[in-house]
């Protein structure tokens, strides 16, 4: 299965759009590593980063077989014995990873411990004490535990809301309504998806996009969590496993936020998941349709804008392109924060897992 196919989450990979992606540092600048293959999202990570000028210079997974796949995609990258290897190398200036959501954490302290920043999948951690003790290592180091919030930054109509948003084209954000859908394809899943120590929790694997978003689209620094629900409606098989979260949060800017995550996306749709996302301001509203525009269009990157002016239409693909994998380059190589806010990354998995564990289980 091509990593482009949009009907799996698991593999979905976008691409930067020609004439929107441009290189930001030249040949052998910017070595980067990858310790990790166990999520799909790897590849959408090594995607962003290469095409603005990252090369991955050594690559490690202890399944021989994920590492022959990625290195059919990544032919230039070497197969490392094991992941010191990796972390040791005096050349390669920042880890990206995606291994099962449990080892992220611990992944991220010891890439810091040996000088280099890092970029993980989301979640970045499962406990409050893995997150905790990266925020200590970041404050004590200067590095970056960057995480891979893909559902701002690596879609074109979601990099388009934020610049709307930050141009005051609704006024002041007073909510924010999150939609997201997931189709579970049970048989690609492997064991650990359904081990809640593995992967977290609902809210905690998924619903950190979400908080993530809120938190950057009303510029909050910190939120309360005012309610949170968990359910195992549809996977009775695998016991412990959450199908179906959701949270209501209040932010301490006064903005308010209601976000559902699930696993129930129907295998009908054209895509692995109808991603909404509903930003409310003084001065009008914006909706995102993410990936597909049910039964009308499935390109997706649609937003919708209403103003005291009129309606409006854009259909972002190709457009806006992802600027955060250019600037975050450059931070690492400049030591500047231009990419993304590093309190903001940690307090948005810092809700989740509060959430997560205030749940009420639904029956």
């Amino acid at each position: 299965m091509s990593i482009q196919e949009k009907s799996s989450g698991m593999n979905y990979a976008p691409k930067g759009p020609q004439g929107k992606t441009k290189k930001v540092c030249g040949k052998g600048d910017f070595p980067i590593g990858v310790i990790g293959l166990d999520h799909g999202h790897i590849y959408g990570m090594c995607n962003g980063l290469t095409e603005v000028g990252a090369e991955i210079k050594a690559v490690y997974d202890p399944d021989p077989e994920k590492l022959a796949a990625f290195r059919k995609l990544y032919p230039k990258a070497r197969a490392a014995s094991c992941d010191t290897e990796i972390l040791e190398d005096p050349e390669i200036r920042l880890i990206a990873s995606a291994p099962v959501p449990v080892l992220r954490g611990d992944l991220g302290l010891r890439t810091m411990k040996c000088g280099k920043d890092y970029f993980t999948d989301k979640p970045p951690f499962t406990t409050k004490t893995q997150l905790e003790s990266a925020r200590h290592l970041t404050k004590e180091t200067g590095l970056f535990y960057a995480v891979y919030y893909s559902e701002r930054i690596h879609v074109e109509a979601s990099v388009l809301a934020e610049r709307l948003i930050n141009d005051g084209a609704i006024g002041r954000v007073v909510q924010v309504i999150n939609i997201a859908p997931h189709r579970i394809s049970l048989d690609k899943r492997p064991p650990w998806f359904f081990d809640k120590s593995q992967y977290g929790g609902i809210i905690v694997d998924i619903g950190s996009h979400q908080i993530e978003q809120f938190l950057y689209y009303t510029k909050a620094k910190d939120a309360r969590v005012d309610s949170s629900r968990v359910a195992n409606y549809h996977c009775k098989q695998y016991k412990g496993f959450e199908d179906f979260g959701d949270t209501c949060l209040t932010a301490d800017n006064g903005a308010v936020s209601y976000m559902r995550v699930d696993w129930l996306n129907p295998d009908g749709l054209g895509a692995w998941g109808d991603g909404r996302l509903f930003v409310l301001g003084t001065e009008g509203y914006i909706e995102v349709r993410k990936y597909i525009d049910v039964a009308r269009d499935l390109e997706g990157d649609n937003l919708f804008l209403v103003d005291h002016k009129g309606e409006h239409f854009y259909n972002a693909a190709g457009k806006e392109g992802f600027p955060f994998f250019g600037k975050f380059i450059k931070d690492c190589l400049e030591r500047t924060r231009t990419a993304y806010s590093q309190e903001t990354a940690f307090k948005a998995i810092e809700l989740a897992l509060e959430a997560q564990e205030k749940a009420v289980v639904v029956e």
